[in-house]
């Protein structure tokens, strides 16, 4: 199922704001390259560019959808389809920046050392990563598949966690300056089963693809009513979704 930009953005505000605190934490450097691994839509990029006027600023990502959008809103920009996870610069890169993304690749143990491998002599990795797989949000469609009569390619379709233990990222980052912390945000949202539309833009996108429509309009019922439960609306018709996440800056010394 390919990326829905506009599925994607109807929580720009909310997705988007993680990011703009992970590029605050960046420290005040002068680079020449910048790369937004899985830029999306390109609503950071264009931030980085802002922010680095004079450095060459390349947005990457696996959706064509996503690029074809970043490509409209941003046209002055430079978009590249790519697989982060093969992804090689042709040179050494000042800052590597990726938001929501590198939690849907595995072994982060060769990823993160190899994207660290990449950097200049004082360059800044700069990573943020949902944190939420022991929440509802997580738990309710991997309970569901697991103990339900659906097909495998659903199962395996579910994205599981992927993180590791904050104290390995700053291990396999060395040498460098490692700042690692968790927030959790308390997304306030509207609308008709909020949390089901902030689900289906983002982790069960490829679950969804994996069923035919009669497994989808049951597993989406099924679904929707646990997320009502676990993530009740409150009497001003506003839903709360507390929703974790994992940041990681490394500054190369």
């Amino acid at each position: 199922m390919p990326w829905d930009p506009d599925q994607y953005l109807r929580f720009a505000d909310e997705r988007s704001r993680p990011g703009f605190e992970l590029m605050a934490r960046i420290p005040d450097v002068a680079p020449t390259s910048v790369v937004d691994l899985g830029c999306g839509t390109g609503n950071l990029t264009a931030w980085l560019a802002d922010r680095w006027p004079s450095a060459e600023v390349l947005g990457i990502d696996s959706s064509p959808e996503m690029i074809d959008r970043a490509r409209q809103d941003h046209p002055a920009l430079v978009w590249r389809v790519g697989d982060v996870s093969t992804w090689r610069p042709d040179g050494r890169v000042d800052v590597i920046f990726s938001n929501a993304t590198l939690h849907w690749l595995d072994d982060h143990d060769r990823l993160f050392r190899r994207l660290r491998s990449y950097l200049t002599d004082s360059g800044v990795l700069a990573v943020q990563m949902p944190d939420n797989w022991r929440e509802p949000t997580h738990r309710i469609p991997a309970d569901v598949l697991d103990d339900g009569d659906w097909p495998d390619g659903a199962r395996s379709a579910l994205m599981r966690d992927r993180l590791s233990d904050p104290q390995a990222y700053v291990r396999w980052l060395q040498p460098a300056d490692v700042d690692v912390w968790r927030t959790t945000y308390y997304q306030q949202l509207t609308g008709n089963d909020p949390v089901w539309s902030w689900v289906t833009g983002s982790v069960l996108r490829p679950v969804l693809a994996a069923l035919g429509d009669t497994d989808r309009e049951r597993f989406e019922g099924i679904c929707r009513s646990l997320y009502r439960e676990a993530y009740p609306r409150g009497v001003d018709g506003v839903t709360t979704l507390p929703f974790s996440r994992i940041f990681v800056v490394a500054a190369v010394r």
